[in-house]
């Protein structure tokens, strides 16, 4: 095994502490924020954020596009006039790809760029590994990225989905398919063990049989050994749990052992537009699960789509970027609300603000600071979109816990 650089291993660490305390007894809300003093000067006429995502290292394929939506929401509140009329200053960092460099910059920007609050990261790692510096700094943390759920801190607000916003709405899909088996293929880290400890309980209560589960790391992309697994295995299905470039590996491992949507289709929770015609095979067929989806048909999506398309010529949109792009105006819309850029009255103004955001409008549980979100399965087609084959029709609430699932141990191996 590689031998992890010491910086990581400490924020692993860390995080995995975090993990611990949030955890206790199958999982609680954190309230372990303390009244750290802010150095947020809101007394000019701008405001600093902090934008922090990977745009170098396995997860920039991805990471890159949630940065630049983020860059067309602020130049969009900023000239319509700020946010309680204060210009938007980002102030931009690199996460690398790594948690400990995660956690090292989110700590520089909340203490010694004094940002009012920060927006980004992808893989749960990456957000394992800043919670504890954003509670401990009582900052504010906006997570885009759909992940493993079991996790609601004060200091974090969740615009992805959490599992039972998409990995469970994808089982139901599958099963109404007529899928029987089914193998799971992920990125060896928190967010995919997760999902499928998961997706192995629900798929005991749907009657569908898992008949393979491997990993490969983060940062590797040599998926042979395992794919020939998958050949043998002759699945109904493959759930990809797999993230960032690492796909990239997998899908030419697939295709080079003769796998294909015909034989055993896959549905990713990790590719969406963005990273479709980058995977270097053509993917027509495939399938994924998200909250949003470029042919969404509504007039606010075509703005949205109109105004990205104008700043990034020929780019698609994708879910983590729209997620991205609604938490920036879910955060004017809180401050505002609040009347304030204080944590703690920002927190207290948050249950019930919502967004017309390009999926549909959205709206913030105040409780546990995620958002309802519509599921949506898409199927990919010739021109690397999804044309949208199932959705639960509504905004489903979030529920990181899984409270109101009783299958749901989360104390079973």
């Amino acid at each position: 095994m590689k031998k992890l650089p010491a910086r990581t291993l400490i924020a692993t660490s860390v995080a995995l502490a975090a993990a611990l305390t949030l955890a206790g007894c199958g999982g609680s809300k954190s309230d372990s924020a303390t009244a750290a003093k802010s150095c947020v000067d809101t007394s000019g006429d701008s405001v600093k954020l902090g934008f922090l995502n990977s745009t170098s290292g396995a997860m920039s394929i991805s990471e890159q596009t949630v940065r630049d939506s983020l860059k067309l929401a602020a130049e969009e509140i900023n000239a319509d006039g700020g946010i309680l009329g204060k210009k938007i200053v980002p102030v931009e960092e690199d996460g690398a790809s790594d948690p400990a460099v995660f956690a090292e910059k989110i700590g520089k920007l909340l203490t010694s760029d004094c940002v009012a609050a920060v927006f980004g990261g992808w893989t749960s790692a990456s957000r394992k590994a800043m919670l504890p510096v954003v509670e401990a700094n009582n900052g504010l943390l906006f997570y885009p990225v759909q992940y493993e759920g079991l996790e609601a801190s004060k200091n974090i607000y969740y615009t992805g989905a959490t599992t039972n916003q998409q990995i469970i709405p994808a089982m139901d899909f599958l099963k109404s398919k007529g899928v029987k088996t089914l193998f799971l293929a992920g990125s060896d880290y928190v967010f995919p063990r997760t999902a499928n400890k998961i997706i192995k309980q629900y798929a005991k209560e749907l009657g569908i049989e898992i008949v393979g589960e491997e990993y490969v790391p983060l940062d590797k992309d040599d998926w042979s050994t395992q794919v020939a697994k998958i050949v043998k295995a002759k699945p109904d299905f493959v759930f990809n749990t797999i993230n960032g470039s690492s796909n990239v590996g997998f899908i030419k491992a697939y295709y080079d052992q003769g796998l294909s949507p015909k034989t055993s289709p896959i549905i990713s929770v990790s590719i969406a537009e963005e990273e479709a015609p980058a995977m270097g095979k053509n993917v027509t067929g495939q399938y994924a699960a998200w909250n949003y989806f470029q042919s969404v048909k509504s007039p606010t999506n075509d703005t949205f789509i109109k105004a990205f398309q104008a700043k990034y010529p020929g780019r698609p949109t994708s879910d983590p970027m729209e997620a991205a792009y609604t938490s920036l105006y879910l955060y004017k819309n809180i401050v505002e609300k609040a009347g304030s850029f204080d944590v703690d009255k920002v927190n207290a103004a948050s249950g019930g603000v919502t967004f017309d955001a390009p999926e549909g409008t959205v709206t913030i549980n105040g409780e546990n600071h995620h958002i309802a979100k519509t599921a949506l399965i898409g199927k990919i087609n010739s021109d690397n979109q999804f044309d949208i084959v199932w959705s639960s029709g509504k905004p489903i609430e979030p529920d990181p816990f899984l409270k109101n699932y009783p299958w749901w141990d989360p104390s079973a191996s």
